[in-house]
C-alpha cells in the first residue's frame, strides 16, 4: 500500500479528495437528519430527505457521465465540490435562522443541491482512478480506495454527531462546507493529461452506449442489481435517528456511534482486502457477503441494547466491505476506458440512488408497518434478492476475478 501511494502522488491527492468529500457528505447527512427529526419527529420526513436528494441525482447522473467522458474528468468534480459547499452553507443559514421560510422545505431544497453534486462526484473519481493507475494495480488500489471511503464513513458520522452535540448544527454545517472546499483544492491540483473523445457523440446516443454495455454484460448487471436491491431494502441507516430517540434513548453522540459502526467494519475489511485480495470464488464471496449483510440488519432491528446494535451494524459493514471491494474491482477491470464515466453514472443510478430511495422506502415502510418490523422486512427482502441473483446470474455466481485481468 505504501509503495503504491509513494509512487503516485496523483493517486494520493485523489484519495484526499475522496475522504474529504465523504466527510462533508456524512456530516451533512447526520446533522440534517437530526435537524429534521428535531423539527418534525416524523419518520416519513426522514425518508423524504432521501427522496429530495435522489430526484436531482437521477435527473443529472446520466448527463454527468456523458460530460465526464467527453470533456473533463477533473473540472466537473471540482464544480461538484463547490455545489456541496453551497449546500452546507445554505443549511447553516437555515439552522441559524438567517433565511426566512419553512425550515423543513428549505432543508429539502438544500439537500437537492447536494443531489446534483453527487451525480458528478462518483463518475469523476472512477474516471480519474483509471487514468492515474496502471491496470495491474486496480485490485489493490480498489481496496485502498474503499478503505479511505470507509474511513470517511467512520469519521464523518462520529464527527457529525459530536459536533452537533457540542457545537450545534450551524457550526457543523460550516465545517462540512470547509471539507468540501478542501476537497475541491486537492482535486484541482491533480496534474494529468485527460484524453478527449475521438468524435463528438450526441448525448442520448452516448448514454445509450453505456446502457448497452451494462445490460449486455451479465456480470456487471448482476453485481449492480444485487447491490442496488440489497441497499434499497436492507438500509436501516436512515432510520437511526428514530432508533436513537425511541428505542435506545441516546443523544446525537449515540447517533454518531451507530452511523460510524458499519463504516468501521467496512474500513477494516477493505484495509485487509487491500493487502490480501480475494483471488478465488469471488462471485460466491459476493453473494455470501450480501446475505450476511441482510442477516445483520435483521438482527440489528431485533436487538434491544445499544452496544449490541452497534456491533451488529459493524458486522453489516464487514459484509458490505467485501461486497464493495469486489464490485469496484469488477467494474474497473471490465469497463472500457472510453465509457467509464457513463458506466459509473449508470452504476450510480443502481447503487448511489438506492441509498436515497432506500431511505424513502424505509420511511414509508416504517410509517405503515412500524419501525422495527419495517427494518426486519428489509433484511428479509435482501436475502430474497441474493437468492434470485444466484439463480438468474450464474456467470456472476461462478465469477473468478483473476480471469478478468
Amino acid at each position: 500500500m505504501n509503495i503504491l501511494l509513494e509512487a503516485n502522488r496523483s493517486f494520493l491527492k485523489l484519495l484526499l479528495f475522496r475522504i474529504l468529500i465523504v466527510l462533508a457528505y456524512q456530516v451533512i447527512a447526520v446533522v440534517a437528519g437530526w435537524h429534521m427529526y428535531q423539527l418534525t419527529h416524523d419518520l416519513l420526513a426522514l425518508g423524504l430527505i432521501g427522496l429530495a436528494e435522489v430526484i436531482p441525482y437521477f435527473s443529472f447522473a446520466l448527463i454527468a457521465g456523458h460530460a465526464i467522458d467527453h470533456y473533463s474528468r477533473k473540472l466537473f468534480g471540482v464544480v461538484a465540490c463547490l455545489l456541496l459547499v453551497l449546500n452546507a452553507l445554505t443549511l447553516a443559514a437555515v439552522s441559524a435562522g438567517w433565511i426566512a421560510g419553512n425550515p423543513s422545505m428549505l432543508i429539502y431544497g438544500a439537500i437537492a443541491i447536494g443531489g446534483i453534486a453527487r451525480a458528478f462526484i462518483s463518475p469523476s473519481y472512477s474516471a480519474l482512478f483509471a487514468l492515474i493507475l496502471p491496470r495491474n494495480q486496480y485490485a489493490r488500489a480498489a481496496g485502498i480506495g474503499s478503505s479511505v471511503f470507509q474511513l470517511g464513513l467512520v469519521v464523518g458520522p462520529a464527527l457529525g454527531g459530536i459536533m452537533v452535540g457540542y457545537l450545534g448544527k450551524t457550526a457543523s454545517y460550516i465545517a462540512a462546507a470547509l471539507f468540501s472546499l478542501c476537497a475541491a483544492v486537492f482535486l484541482f491540483s491533480i496534474r494529468i493529461d485527460e484524453p478527449r473523445a475521438g468524435e463528438s457523440t450526441p448525448v442520448f446516443r452516448s448514454i445509450a452506449e453505456g446502457f448497452r454495455f451494462v445490460f449486455g454484460n451479465q456480470i456487471v448487471l448482476g453485481a449492480q442489481s444485487l447491490d442496488m436491491f440489497a441497499v434499497l431494502f436492507g438500509g436501516a441507516v436512515s432510520m437511526l435517528p428514530a432508533f436513537i430517540h425511541d428505542v435506545f434513548h441516546y443523544g446525537p453522540e449515540g447517533l454518531g456511534v451507530l452511523r460510524a459502526a458499519p463504516a468501521i467494519g467496512g474500513m477494516t475489511t477493505a484495509m485487509f482486502l487491500a493487502r490480501h485480495p480475494i483471488r478465488f470464488n469471488n462471485g460466491r464471496w459476493l453473494l455470501g457477503a450480501v446475505a450476511g449483510f441482510g442477516l445483520s440488519i435483521i438482527a440489528f432491528a431485533l436487538s434491544s441494547g445499544f452496544w449490541i446494535a452497534a456491533f451488529l451494524l459493524l458486522l453489516s459493514g464487514v459484509c458490505d466491505g467485501i461486497s464493495v471491494v469486489t464490485r469496484v474491482t469488477i467494474m474497473q477491470l471490465v469497463t472500457p476506458d472510453a465509457i467509464r464515466g457513463r458506466v459509473s453514472a449508470i452504476n450510480g443510478l443502481f447503487i448511489g440512488s438506492s441509498n436515497e430511495l432506500g431511505a424513502f422506502e424505509s420511511g414509508l415502510a416504517a410509517r405503515c408497518m412500524g419501525l422495527v418490523p419495517s427494518v426486519v422486512f428489509g433484511g428479509a427482502m435482501t436475502l430474497a434478492v441474493v437468492a434470485a441473483t444466484a439463480v438468474f446470474a450464474p456467470r456472476l455466481r461462478r465469477l473468478e476475478i483473476r480471469h478478468l485481468d
